[in-house]
C-alpha cells in the first residue's frame, strides 16, 4: 500500500477492477476523507483506457447534482499514472446494502429517485452513464437539515463507460453489466438516456422484488432478454401499477419505454403510493420524520467491514434457462452469482484451525477452504440451464467470505461447485473481462476424469479458475474458484470432492 498519493496520505484499499484501483485517504490540507482512484500500471501506455479514465473526470466535474459523485482534484504519480480525487462514500455501495439486508418500498424508491436525479444531470449536460448498476450507486453522510443530525445520501459513480450524447447517436464500443444493460447497447446500436432509464428500472425491479430481473452471462444474452418473471410474489405483492411502470421501463424497444429518468421516477413514485405504510413513505413522496435510509455505524468506520446478512434456508431458483445453442457451462457465469446468494446453512464436516470441510446437502459433493471462506455457504441444489423448460435440480455448493463474492467487480474469495447434464466437455469455460489476462486452457485428467482448467489473472480479488470435470458419462462437475493467490486457489481445487457420481 502506497503511503501517500500526491499530497494525500492513503489511509486503506477501498477497491480495485480491471482498470483502476481506489484508495481511502486523506486530505490534511482541508481535514476530509476522499477517495482516490488510480489507474492501474499495465494500463498506462494504452492511450485509450488512459484517455477513457481521464474523460471520467472530466464528465463529473461538469454535473453540479449533489446525486452524482464529485471530483476534486487530479494529477499524475511519479510512474505517469493518472489519479482522480473524488468524493468518499463511507456508507458502501448499493450492492453492500442488499447483501445486508432488503429495503423497503420506500427507500428503494427513494435510491430511485436519487439514482435518478443523478442521472438526470448527466443527461443534460449530454452525458450517457452506460454502467448504471448496484456497485456503482454509492452512499455517503451528510449534515442534516438540523444541527447534529446527519443523513445518508445516495450517488451515481463510476462513469468509466461514460460518453457524451453525441458520441453515443453513432456505433460505440460495447460494454455494460449484462444483467442492467439495455439491449440496444448490447448489440451496440447508437445511444439515447433510455439507455439508462433502462438500467434505473432494473435496479428498481431489483429492490422492490429482492431478486434481479435478469442474471445475463452475456452481452449476447442482454441483447435479446425475452420477458423477466412478474415482479410481484406472494411475499412481496405489488398492484398492477407497479408492474406496469417497471416493465415499461424495461421495455426491450426504447420507443415503448418512459420518455426520459423523471418521467419513469413519477410513475413509480405515483404507483408505489397506495402501498407505502404510514411514517414509512420516503421524502417527496409523503412527509415523514424518519430518515429514509438509516447510517450504518459499522460502515462509517474505517477498515470495517459490513455486518452478516440474516440467514436464510434455501437457494434461490436461478431463473428460466438461456436462449441459444451454446453449451451450458458457457452460460453459467451469472448463474453462481444466485446460487452463492442463497442458504447461509451448512454442514461443517471437520474444521481445524486453517481450514474447514463443507459438503452440500445431498453429500455428493465436498471442499475443504480456509477458515473465514465460510461466512457465506450455500447447500440445497440448483437448477443449472441444461435445456430450456428443465427444472431437474443437481447437487451445489457454494462457498465465500460474503454473499456477493460472486459479483464481477468484488474482491471476495471462495468456491463454486455445480453438477449439471453433459456427456462431452465444453468447447469454452466462462469468461471474466474484469479479469487483466487469461493463460492457455489446460486440458488434463482429475482423478481420471477429463477436465479443462482457465486461470484469470489481474483480477478483483486476484485469481479466478474455471474448471470442468467430466465426473459420469452424463455428468459434468463444474468449479469455480476465485482467490487472492494461486497457491490457494491450487489448495482449494485440489481439495474438491465427488461422492456417489
Amino acid at each position: 500500500m502506497p503511503s501517500r498519493l500526491g499530497r494525500y496520505a492513503v489511509r486503506r484499499r477501498i477497491g480495485s477492477g480491471g482498470f483502476a484501483t481506489v484508495w481511502l485517504a486523506y486530505d490534511e490540507q482541508l481535514d476530509s476523507p476522499v477517495a482516490v482512484k488510480v489507474l492501474a500500471d499495465n494500463w498506462t501506455e494504452d492511450h485509450h483506457v488512459r484517455q477513457r479514465f481521464l474523460e471520467e473526470g472530466r464528465y463529473l466535474r461538469k454535473v453540479e447534482s449533489p446525486h452524482v459523485v464529485s471530483v476534486y482534484d487530479a494529477g499524475e504519480l511519479d510512474d505517469g499514472r493518472p489519479y482522480l480525487v473524488m468524493s468518499y462514500a463511507d456508507q458502501g455501495t448499493l450492492a453492500d446494502r442488499l447483501e445486508l439486508e432488503g429495503l423497503t418500498p420506500a427507500q428503494a424508491l427513494e435510491v430511485v429517485r436519487q439514482v435518478g436525479a443523478g442521472l438526470q444531470a448527466l443527461h443534460q449536460r449530454g452525458i450517457l452513464h452506460r454502467d448504471v448498476k448496484p456497485a456503482n450507486v454509492l452512499f455517503r453522510t451528510v449534515e442534516g437539515a438540523r444541527a447534529g443530525e446527519t443523513e445518508v445520501r445516495a450517488m451515481v459513480g463510476d462513469l468509466g463507460l461514460g460518453k457524451a450524447l453525441d458520441m453515443s447517436s453513432r456505433l460505440t464500443m460495447i460494454a455494460g453489466t449484462p444483467s442492467y444493460v439495455a439491449p440496444e447497447q448490447a448489440l451496440g446500436e447508437g445511444l439515447d438516456a433510455r439507455a439508462d432509464q433502462y438500467s434505473l428500472a432494473s435496479l428498481a425491479y431489483l429492490m422492490l422484488s429482492g431478486r434481479a430481473a435478469y442474471s445475463h452471462a452475456s452481452l449476447s444474452a442482454a441483447a435479446s432478454p425475452g420477458t423477466p418473471p412478474a415482479l410481484s410474489t406472494p411475499e412481496r405483492p405489488f398492484p398492477a401499477e407497479v408492474e406496469a411502470v417497471v416493465a415499461r421501463g424495461l421495455a426491450p424497444d426504447r420507443e415503448d419505454r418512459w420518455p426520459d429518468v423523471d418521467a419513469f421516477v413519477a410513475a413509480l413514485a405515483t404507483a408505489l403510493a397506495p402501498v407505502l405504510e404510514p411514517g414509512s413513505a420516503a421524502p417527496g413522496v409523503t412527509s415523514t420524520s424518519e430518515p429514509w435510509l438509516p447510517v450504518d455505524p459499522h460502515l462509517t468506520q474505517p477498515g470495517a467491514a459490513p455486518s452478516p446478512r440474516p440467514e436464510s434456508r434455501d437457494l434461490p431458483e436461478p431463473g428460466r434457462p438461456r436462449r441459444g445453442r451454446r453449451r451450458a457451462v458457457a452460460t453459467l457465469v451469472g448463474l453462481v452469482a444466485l446460487a452463492a446468494g442463497g442458504a447461509a446453512g451448512y454442514l461443517a464436516e471437520q474444521r481445524t484451525g486453517r481450514d474447514a470441510t463443507l459438503s452440500d446437502d445431498s453429500g455428493n459433493l465436498s471442499v475443504t477452504v480456509p477458515v473465514g471462506w465460510d461466512r457465506a455457504v450455500a447447500t440445497a441444489g440448483w437448477t443449472p440451464p441444461a435445456s430450456p423448460g428443465s427444472k431437474e435440480e443437481f447437487p451445489a455448493l457454494s462457498v465465500g467470505t460474503s454473499r456477493g463474492w460472486t459479483d464481477r467487480d468484488a474482491a471476495g474469495q471462495g468456491v463454486f461447485l455445480g453438477i449439471l447434464p453433459g456427456t462431452a466437455l465444453p468447447h469454452q469455460v466462462p469468461r471474466h473481462p474484469e479479469c487483466g489476462a487469461a493463460d492457455e486452457p489446460v486440458d488434463d485428467t482429475v482423478e481420471g476424469n477429463a477436465s479443462v482448467t482457465v486461470v484469470y489473472t489481474g483480477c478483483p480479488g486476484g485469481v479466478t479458475v474455471e474448471r470442468v470435470v467430466q465426473v459420469a458419462g452424463n455428468r459434468l462437475l463444474w468449479v469455480q474458484v476465485r482467490s487472492a493467490d494461486r497457491a490457494t486457489a491450487n489448495a482449494v481445487l485440489d481439495d474438491v470432492r465427488t461422492h456417489g457420481i
